[in-house]
């Protein structure tokens, strides 16, 4: 299930509820909302346990990188 309830087909550059059209998938209509005045804030950190060290391994790594490129 989509984050975002209204989702836009590429294909038909139509508006829609489902997460295909035409055979493919749809994307959301527009980002999320976010505000860095955010209430929550402090309750999703303790809730994904952001402040223990080994939350920091978990996070995706860039690629190594040569001189060469």
């Amino acid at each position: 299930m989509a984050r975002q309830l209204l989702q836009h087909c590429l294909s038909c550059n139509g508006w829609t509820l489902a997460a295909e059209c035409c055979g493919q998938q749809t994307r959301a209509a527009a980002p999320i909302k976010w505000s860095p005045e955010d209430a929550k804030a402090p309750y999703r950190r303790r809730l994904e346990n952001v402040e223990d060290p080994a939350w920091v391994e978990t996070l995706p790594k860039l690629g190594e990188r040569t001189e060469e490129e």
